[in-house]
């Protein structure tokens, strides 16, 4: 089985989650803060050193306010 953090479809999930954010106008400051973490958690989120479990994904699709499961058709 592939780890998730080096899948193509992991990437495209994590990118859609980034141009969430971007889109909105959101620093990665801001949505840490939203998300209660330091600003270096989203930086490792995006830059894909942290995996994010599925538990952390619906945390930060609320804080963006986009439906958790757009992302995931995107896994499939």
């Amino acid at each position: 089985m592939q780890k998730a953090i080096t899948s193509s479809k992991y990437a495209s999930l994590v990118a859609w989650l980034k141009q969430a954010r971007v889109d909105q106008g959101i620093s990665m400051r801001e949505l840490a803060s939203r998300l209660d973490e330091p600003h270096s958690f989203v930086q490792k989120v995006e830059s894909l050193d942290r995996r994010l479990d599925v538990f952390e994904y619906c945390l930060y699709c609320k804080a963006l306010g986009v439906k958790p499961e757009v992302g995931l058709a995107l896994l499939s």
